[in-house]
């Protein structure tokens, strides 16, 4: 019923750029809401959320290596869906990657199956947000990251075990081959991204910002967070 070509086809024509730009904009409706619950829907809360998923999308585009079948090394991409899940929380930050998911599928469709969809583009990137869950904790962004690249991995390794393993290359088991697959792409951009993060000047930003965001959270507690 769903053959590869006629998903392809659809997620790349217009109809289905349109399909995927209305979910995107009712999830990033959600993701106010959430906002506004948690944060009072401040303006310096929506803009420092409306910049991180700019950048994401931005930054995703600009890909320093690119995967045969599908999945990419791109200047700290993740980094930005990552800090949403460690300012405001698991809800908004699982929000704000599967919105981040189905804009790449918007932009870039890479599709065979509806499955394969589902575990490459919003459940991926939603598994970003998963950084939330560290967000009071004092090394929180540390955590945060590398649960967030964890759970990312962890479903793009499915969908590559599941529906790519007819290109296993000879000598390799699929099991291994998908293991190897996904690392060498998420491996080295969270790589990239801690070198980054571990500089003094990133470090004292991010600081900023989180003070800056539990100042205005009264129920977050302490302004002097430290990363």
């Amino acid at each position: 019923m769903f053959t590869e070509e006629a998903l392809q086809s659809f997620f790349s024509s217009l109809g289905g750029q349109i399909a995927v730009g209305v979910v995107a904009v009712i999830l990033l409706m959600a993701f106010i809401i959430i906002l506004h619950k948690r944060q009072g829907l401040t303006i310096q809360a929506l803009t420092y959320s409306a910049i991180a998923i700019t950048l994401s999308v931005v930054l995703g585009q600009l890909r320093l290596f690119r995967m045969p079948q599908g999945g990419s090394v791109t200047p700290f991409s993740m980094l930005f869906i990552i800090l949403i899940g460690y300012w405001f929380g698991p809800a908004a930050g699982i929000l704000a990657g599967m919105t981040r998911g189905l804009l790449d599928l918007m932009i870039d469709p890479y599709v065979i199956h509806p499955l394969q969809l589902i575990l490459d583009y919003p459940l991926a990137y939603a598994a970003l947000g998963l950084s939330g869950f560290f967000y009071k904790n004092k090394k929180g962004l540390f955590y945060g990251l590398y649960t967030g690249a964890l759970g990312r991995f962890f479903f793009s390794f499915l969908s590559g075990y599941i529906f790519f393993a007819a290109y296993t290359p000879e000598g390799w088991h699929p099991l291994a081959w998908a293991l190897f697959y996904n690392i060498s792409y998420i491996g080295t951009e969270i790589v990239l991204t801690t070198i980054l993060v571990l500089m003094p000047g990133v470090r004292h930003a991010l600081q900023y910002i989180r003070n800056n965001i539990l100042a205005l959270n009264k129920n977050q507690g302490n302004s002097n967070y430290k990363i």
